[in-house]
Parts: structure tokens; C-alpha cells; sequence
């Protein structure tokens, strides 16, 4: 199965770039109600994910930090716990899957490294599951 057919192509994606400010990536993850984000550089590249957890740790490591100086606090001065690993858009649906287990979407690339989307992990367990679904009724009809 191709992984393309589950993809989030990245105009559909909402992402930060590496030069935002953290009020930026706090904004953005807000009004989308996202837990985590992926990051993009200038080139259009994955660079990571960052995750509320990373901005809360972070925010509350600086306990003097408010929305006025988080303006001109670089969001790349987020430490990050860790990045979601990508996959290469030819990834097979083993790899894909073993990706999705422990994060909630799996950025895709390009050959040229460039991002293009995300399979999120709830199309992922439907296609397990309806073909789970499948397996089974087709056990059922041959006894």
C-alpha cells in the first residue's frame, strides 16, 4: 500500500517555520489546538516537532516569561524533548506504522528532503482496522 494515499499534503497542514518566535508558535498551536507541530525551515525541510509539553517546560524553566518578551524569544531556543521521526514518501507500511506508534502524526519528505504532508495516526489504525474488518469477513464467508 502506498503511504501517499493517506497523506495530509502540506498546504493542509498547519506547521511553524524555524524563524518564528515562541508568542508565534504559542499563537499558531492555540488557535489551532494542536498538541504538537511540526517545524519547517526556510527551504521547506522538516526540522522537528515541538509539543506543549517542550513549550511548558520551557515556559515554566523561564517563570519571568511573558507574552511581550516571548515576541522576541526564538522559537528554535525551545529545547525539544524529541522530533517525531519523518519518513521518506516510499516508506513501506511497516516502517510507517512502527513510526505512528508513538506520535500522533508522521511527517513525510520528498527525495529532496522537502516536507509534503503528514499521515496522521487515525488514518493509519482505520486502515488496520477496515482491513482487520476485511480479513475477518472473508474467514467468516470461506467456512
Amino acid at each position: 500500500m502506498n503511504l501517499l494515499f493517506f497523506i495530509t499534503p502540506k498546504v493542509d497542514v498547519a506547521y511553524l517555520e524555524d524563524n518564528f518566535t515562541l508568542r508565534q508558535a504559542l499563537e499558531k498551536m492555540e488557535y489551532h489546538r494542536y498538541s504538537s507541530i511540526p517545524i519547517l525551515n526556510s527551504r521547506g525541510e522538516y526540522v522537528g516537532t515541538i509539543t506543549e509539553g517542550d513549550l511548558l517546560w520551557f515556559i515554566k524553566q523561564n517563570s519571568n516569561l511573558t507574552l511581550q518578551n516571548a515576541e522576541d524569544l526564538p522559537l528554535m531556543s525551545v529545547p525539544r524533548k524529541r522530533d517525531f521521526k519523518c519518513v521518506s514518501a516510499d516508506t513501506s507500511m511497516d516502517e510507517l506504522v512502527n513510526a505512528a506508534m508513538t506520535q500522533n502524526f508522521v511527517p513525510v519528505i520528498d527525495g529532496k528532503n522537502s516536507f509534503i504532508g503528514i499521515v496522521k495516526r487515525n488514518s493509519i489504525i482505520k486502515y488496520c482496522y477496515e482491513k482487520a474488518q476485511r480479513a475477518t469477513q472473508s474467514v467468516s464467508v470461506s467456512r
